[in-house]
């Protein structure tokens, strides 16, 4: 097989014909029979009903042994049980893909998105004009996903960007604290030397003072000394003899 079929009848809800190879043969025989006018009225009315088929759900065509092959859904009109064969159909696939109940599930999602689209070929049967509106309100919910999704993303690289950025923070703001300690340990040091210092001066300036005042009382004490002594001799000087 030369390029993969993106979709395997067998694995999604949407109803598939078989695969046919493209020809650029006409069938000459059904060209005869298009000449009826009610055969014809048939035909072009298949046609339209496969043009819208093909607009909602485009076939796909792949290369398989120089073949070239198509695949599109299924032009036959759904009954009341095909509807209830694909109600039980997408409850049983739910459980055996073990979707979730609740919250974002990618596999939810697509089971969901098979069954509505399975839904919008049923209804382009009966009415091209309701298949085409389904298409719609289909298109308007997947760019309405595709927008949260893509808010989603960006909020996870913002999110991503201010934890990087908080993170950095974080480093230069502990680089900054181990900074600021050592500056601590450096003042507190610092301080130690500088009332060692203040005591060292304290005790010099008291041992100086000491050292003053004991020299003072020494003359004083002196000084007294001389003074009674000439005090002494100036009384036997003046003193009348007997």
């Amino acid at each position: 097989m030369g390029d993969a079929k993106l979709i395997d009848p067998q694995n999604t809800m949407v109803r598939y014909s078989n695969p046919v190879v493209i020809t650029k043969r006409e069938d000459k025989g059904a060209a005869a029979k298009a000449k009826s006018p009610a055969l014809m009225l048939a035909a072009e009315k298949g046609k339209e009903t496969e043009e819208i088929l093909n607009s909602i759900l485009p076939p796909i065509e792949w290369e398989e042994d120089g073949q070239l092959w198509r695949l599109q859904v299924s032009s036959d009109p759904a009954t009341r049980l095909d509807v209830i064969k694909l109600n039980e159909q997408l409850d049983t696939r739910l459980q055996q893909r073990q979707a979730r109940e609740a919250g974002i599930c990618p596999v939810r999602r697509e089971l969901f998105t098979q069954c509505f689209d399975e839904l919008i070929r049923q209804a382009a049967i009966n009415c091209g004009e309701r298949g085409l509106l389904l298409l719609r309100v289909r298109d308007e919910f997947r760019q309405t996903i595709a927008g949260y999704q893509a808010l989603y993303e960006s909020s996870i690289a913002f999110g991503m960007r201010k934890a990087l950025q908080a993170e950095q923070g974080k480093y230069d703001m502990e680089e900054e604290i181990g900074k600021l300690r050592s500056d601590k340990v450096k003042l507190e040091q610092k301080l130690v030397e500088m009332k060692n210092k203040m005591e060292q001066i304290e005790r010099r300036a008291e041992e100086l003072r000491a050292s003053e005042e004991k020299k003072n009382m020494d003359e004083i004490m002196l000084l007294k000394r001389n003074n009674a002594q000439l005090r002494s001799q100036l009384e036997g000087i003046i003193a009348p003899k007997k």
